[in-house]
């Protein structure tokens, strides 16, 4: 075989391992967020009348998994999955979380059960969820690395907008309870075959970074970019959680049927798709701060939407700018971060990044729904509350610099 042959076969290799690689992220992030994060709101009104426990309570196993599992664990992963690669992680991830779910048909009123499995469905979320996903894409791809991310990515709207639909099918014919272990039985079987398969990424991407010394962590934690990103992140991140965490139940109280409340579910996820493509689009070409500061922008002015009184198509625009506001949120993060410090430390900053982001997106549902029963069963000082907290991570990430920094 002659030079030209050999650059052509590796080439072709290269590109198909990148197909595989955006395939595992996309069909992990199918499972992992899509239906687990955010399948189970979808369940919230059953525990509600089945179990008769408050709104503070019933989003109070998803605060708890994360705030227990994501200080002890995210670090961790993070720094495994930089040293020795996220195959192992991945595969025990989609272990963890499809029997989380599974297990959270059992429990039967006891929140000490609810809790143990929210623990799980956690852990999955940190070995099998975004932290590794966002690795193998940016080690695996440098240029168009947006655009495999929106490619990926759009694995967390497609389940989303799939899950409330499966969910009230499952649900309307077997029940809650078999509809829970359905969708925990779908996430082992989409998650976890493709994982047995990564390579471990010694991949064109990192070529010219590895003449360079890797950045240590003290160095990320000394840079000022590093808090701006993460807090600012953190502000987005928790704002989504807390809209998304109840928008079910808000949707219950406005006399939704549990159809329609599934189909309006659906619809946001399903404008997420857009989101993905379109902000990985526009992070190719423009900075990356400014179309961070875009998204936050677009999450801030949808929720206003759910406090006014009702009009025509009401919903449904909320349900296009949220949607999309959503979809570039979660994507935009780790392109940041790679542009700021590096895809060779990527896996530890955003380990830590994800601890926060996780813990936000936990507590705030939590307030929420506290604010909620505390508030005469109003939505509307909680809903208040969000918008300030998005207006404050968008000026946050606005002292942000445009390019990498030196560090």
């Amino acid at each position: 075989m002659n030079k030209n042959q050999t650059t052509l076969s590796k080439s072709a290799s290269g590109g198909s391992s990148q197909k595989y690689i955006i395939a595992t992220a996309f069909l992990s992030l199918f499972a992992i967020v899509g239906l687990a994060l955010y399948g189970l709101p979808f369940f919230y009104d059953f525990w509600e009348s089945a179990y008769g426990w408050s709104r503070t309570t019933i989003t109070s196993g998803n605060a708890l998994g994360k705030l227990v599992v994501a200080p002890l664990f995210g670090f961790i992963a993070g720094w495994m999955i930089d040293r020795y690669g996220p195959r192992k992680l991945m595969i025990s991830g989609a272990l963890m979380a499809g029997m989380a779910v599974m297990g959270l048909s059992l429990t039967g009123g006891s929140l000490k059960l609810f809790y143990l499995f929210y623990i799980f469905n956690a852990l999955g979320y940190v070995f099998a969820g975004p932290l590794p996903c966002q690795v193998l894409i940016s080690r695996w791809f440098e240029k168009n690395r947006g655009k495999a991310m929106g490619i990926a990515y759009l694995g967390i709207g497609t389940g989303g907008a799939l899950v409330p639909l499966l969910s009230n099918g499952f649900e309307s014919r077997f029940g809650w309870q078999i509809a829970l272990v359905a969708l925990g039985a779908l996430i082992v079987l989409i998650a976890l075959p493709m994982a047995f398969f990564i390579k471990e990424p010694v991949v064109k991407a990192e070529k010219k970074e590895t003449s360079a010394p890797a950045v240590s962590i003290g160095s990320i934690l000394k840079n000022r970019n590093f808090y701006l990103l993460c807090f600012g992140s953190l502000c987005a991140i928790g704002v989504v959680g807390g809209v998304n965490q109840h928008l079910k139940l808000y949707l219950r109280d406005l006399e939704y049927t549990q159809e329609a409340a599934a189909h309006i579910i659906s619809l946001v996820l399903l404008f997420s798709l857009a989101g993905r493509v379109l902000m990985g689009w526009l992070a190719d070409l423009f900075s990356r701060k400014h179309v961070m500061v875009l998204i936050y922008l677009m999450v801030a002015s949808a929720i206003p939407l759910l406090m006014v009184p009702d009009f025509p198509g009401r919903i449904y625009l909320f349900a296009i700018l949220f949607g999309i506001g959503l979809g570039g949120d979660y994507m935009i993060i780790p392109l940041m971060a790679g542009d700021l410090f590096g895809v060779r430390a990527l896996g530890r900053t955003m380990g830590i990044i994800l601890v926060a982001d996780g813990i936000a997106e936990s507590v705030f549902p939590m307030m929420v729904g506290a604010m909620y029963d505390g508030f005469g069963r109003s939505y509307m000082p909680a809903f208040a509350v969000l918008i300030g907290v998005a207006l404050v991570g968008t000026v946050i990430i606005s002292f942000l610099p445009k390019k990498k920094v030196s560090l």
